[in-house]
């Protein structure tokens, strides 16, 4: 499942995201959503979230 609906994510979710610094060699990250940072209903390039970690990406898989 993409993460570019916003509906389909909730903090507590296992999440693979891309890391800003990331983007070229799209390296994925896994973690649990904390926080959701996009206020739109749909992204194209994905939701940001914060994981509980305190990482900021934007969702390209939901785990």
């Amino acid at each position: 499942m993409s993460g570019q609906n916003r509906s389909d994510i909730y903090p507590g979710l296992e999440v693979d995201i891309i890391l800003k610094k990331d983007q070229r060699s799209g390296k994925k990250t896994r973690g649990i959503v904390k926080d959701l940072l996009t206020s739109s209903a749909f992204h194209s390039r994905g939701i940001k979230v914060r994981l509980e970690d305190g990482q900021v990406g934007r969702v390209v898989e939901i785990a």
